[in-house]
């Protein structure tokens, strides 16, 4: 059976379709669209027209692969742009009459469990793990083990919210860090009380940020892994912290001439990096792994 699944996300419009024999899968085609559905107003919770245009073209674009794949099901799902947007459901609704796609649109609670099929199936979770997913309208975290998930929870503190409010100087100076810092941590209490509680020794991070950190260490490194290809990528922990450091102090001009960083990620990996650091100290994990399955991978596995 042939299988496409579309993530609609807030920075970022995927395509994956894959054939499926029994719980074999072998993936026969995927693509990334930088569509930027939050881009302006995110916060106002409205997506503009020059972004709701981008994201009716892409998905005619998604449409056309799908058939000459010729695909038996399709999975579409929206997440916090879409379900957040008071005209979500209007895109939802333009998406149907001009392309033909069903569009899902999916609680937090359910794209935090969707994260979670995915890194599982990379076989990232070795012990006691923290999952976080940075996306552009929220932050899912997930705490589990290798049999099981624990705790879920998905908070609006993505990257192009945050960047959109705080994000004001050329490099961030201290006011800026402290502004997004003191918005997060008040969020983010009831998660710290369950890292508390569990003690993870792990943080996972899925795709997107992580992928970017992964790759200006691998060309910093001249190392040859191919993350396109990889499931994972365990990374040495000096290297994040100095790579993170570097992306906390540069400026936009410094990051974008930096080889392993694509446009879309030149600003928001700057808040990536800023949720990262606070996590990992707070929670006092000292490990780092990089899981490639997300979302996309995790809706896959819901209907093999």
């Amino acid at each position: 059976m042939r299988i496409a699944v579309i993530d609609l996300g807030t920075n970022t419009f995927h395509l994956l379709i894959a054939e499926t024999a029994g719980k074999e899968l072998e993936i026969l085609y995927k693509t990334n669209v930088p569509v930027k559905l939050g881009e302006g107003r995110i916060n106002d919770n409205i997506i503009i027209p020059s972004a709701f245009e981008r994201g009716i073209n892409c998905l005619k674009d998604f449409s056309h692969t799908i058939s000459e794949y010729r695909v038996d099901k399709v999975r579409a799902t929206a997440t916090s742009a879409v379900r957040s947007a008071e005209n979500g459901k209007d895109f939802v609704h333009a998406v149907k009459e001009q392309t033909g796609i069903t569009i899902e649109t999916i609680s937090g609670d359910e794209e935090a469990a969707l994260i979670y099929e995915g890194v599982k199936l990379s076989g990232a979770i070795t012990d006691l793990s923290l999952i976080m997913d940075i996306g552009g309208g929220s932050v899912e975290f997930i705490l589990c083990d290798t049999e099981k998930l624990i705790w879920k929870k998905s908070y609006n503190i993505g990257a192009a919210r945050l960047m959109q409010q705080f994000f004001k100087s050329d490099p961030m100076n201290d006011g800026d860090k402290n502004a997004i810092l003191f918005h997060i941590q008040n969020q983010l209490a009831d998660l710290f009380d369950i890292c508390e509680k569990y003690q993870p020794k792990i943080l996972i991070g899925s795709a997107g940020a992580f992928e970017t950190f992964a790759e200006l260490i691998i060309k910093k490194n001249n190392e040859k892994t191919d993350i396109s290809i990889a499931k994972t990528f365990e990374f040495n922990f000096d290297d994040y912290i100095a790579i993170a450091g570097k992306l906390l102090n540069s400026t936009h001009q410094e990051r974008a001439a930096m080889p392993g960083i694509i446009p879309l990620r030149v600003d928001m990996i700057v808040i990536a990096a800023l949720i990262t650091n606070y996590i990992l100290g707070r929670s006092k994990i000292n490990k780092l792994t990089l899981s490639t399955y997300d979302l996309k991978m995790g809706v896959l596995a819901s209907l093999i």
